[in-house]
């Protein structure tokens, strides 16, 4: 995952993201996506061509971003939404296709059967624009007219059992079906053979899919900040398979503090886990808050606390580690990892901001800033 303010150097405005690699080299893609498509990202914002281009033609595996049948969605989004998220939205396209060409190309990292999901927040002012891939999610803690925090949904699930998804997939040859000892789960398969079995409709990598129906376009949509709203939560599967979006806003709500609320949440999640599947192996759980500037903010607290995130990870090996983090200026600046029942600080700097390299033990984090 990652939290970077001053995002392409404006004051106003934070890119978030997190990740989910599966496969055997789903960390590998994970981190590597984590790095480079925010870079990518930005670079396509700096350019004029990524500010004025109101459409674009780049193909993501088959599908052309401005073909007959996407125009319709096009217009049905970009008709509600102010003009500037056009030229968001296209650089969000350019940035995850370019990014998926990447992993295609990379030489030492295996994507066939290797990929990740991707849910990234770019907050700028008080716009929101969130882009979605395979089936992490983004929900909003606002309020409603009579002052209740109730959650909203940002993302669909990109699952293989939506109408739409099952539609281009079955149309390009890959089969759908779900295993008897889990009929819930949809999963993606080869045309003649029973592999990979992926539990998604979209990802970054997978290549062995990508001729079959699998694509790395994200769904790209806006959201207007409005003084209701107080924060974001982005969090992979492993939240949203045992906590529903009711009981994540409730428990970022009742945390003692901001910089508390992401480590809270990875950790009802892992009682979740432990309660509901007490012999199934925890699944990856990987949270970002982005706590957002309503106006009891700004008349209460200083500049310092515009905009604040935290974010926490808790893998599925032998050992749990907890990643808390805040950056920036405008932040709460902490950190915290756990391993087992030791916890260590880690500090945090208003630059670009990565978890990489954490360790093990408790003896010490480290952390890549570029």
């Amino acid at each position: 995952m990652i939290v970077w303010e001053n995002f392409c150097s404006r004051e106003d405005t934070i890119f978030c993201g997190v990740f989910d690699g599966h496969g055997p080299n789903g960390h590998l893609v994970a981190r590597r996506v984590r790095d480079l498509l925010p870079i990518k990202l930005g670079a396509d914002l700096g350019t004029d061509e990524g500010r004025q281009t109101s459409s674009s033609n780049i193909k993501s595996n088959g599908e052309e971003i401005g073909s007959p049948e996407n125009m319709e969605r096009d217009a049905q989004q970009n008709g509600e939404y102010p003009a500037i998220f056009t030229a968001f939205r296209t650089s969000f396209l350019r940035a995850f296709h370019v990014m998926d060409r990447d992993l295609k190309l990379h030489k030492n990292i295996d994507c066939f059967f290797s990929g990740t999901t991707a849910v990234a927040v770019l907050k700028q002012g008080q716009n929101l624009i969130i882009g979605n891939l395979g089936d992490s999610r983004a929900i909003l803690g606002t309020r409603d007219k009579d002052n209740q925090l109730m959650a909203v949904q940002l993302t669909v699930d990109l699952k293989p059992n939506i109408p739409s998804e099952a539609q281009r997939i079955r149309q390009r040859r890959g089969r759908i079906f779900a295993l008897p000892e889990e009929p819930e789960v949809a999963r993606v398969w080869l045309p003649k053979y029973n592999s990979p079995g992926l539990a998604m409709a979209r990802a970054f990598g997978d290549f062995c899919l990508k001729d079959y129906g699998l694509i790395s376009m994200p769904e790209v949509t806006y959201h207007r900040i409005s003084e209701r709203d107080e924060f974001v939560v982005l969090a992979t599967d492993g939240v949203w398979d045992v906590l529903s979006n009711t009981e994540v806003v409730s428990i970022v709500n009742r945390a003692t503090s901001r910089a508390s609320a992401a480590r809270l949440l990875v950790e009802s999640a892992h009682r979740a886990w432990r309660a509901r599947f007490p012999t199934s192996k925890i699944d990856d759980c990987a949270v970002v808050c982005l706590f957002l500037d309503t106006n009891e903010l700004s008349e209460t607290s200083s500049s310092m606390y515009r905009a604040m995130a935290n974010a926490v990870e808790v893998s599925s090996g032998q050992h749990s580690n907890t990643v808390q983090l805040s950056t920036g200026v405008s932040s709460d600046a902490t950190g915290l990892v756990t391993d087992s029942d030791d916890l260590v600080a880690v500090e945090a700097v208003p630059k670009l901001v990565t978890l990489t390299d954490l360790p093990n033990s408790a003896s010490g984090a480290k952390q890549s800033i570029t």
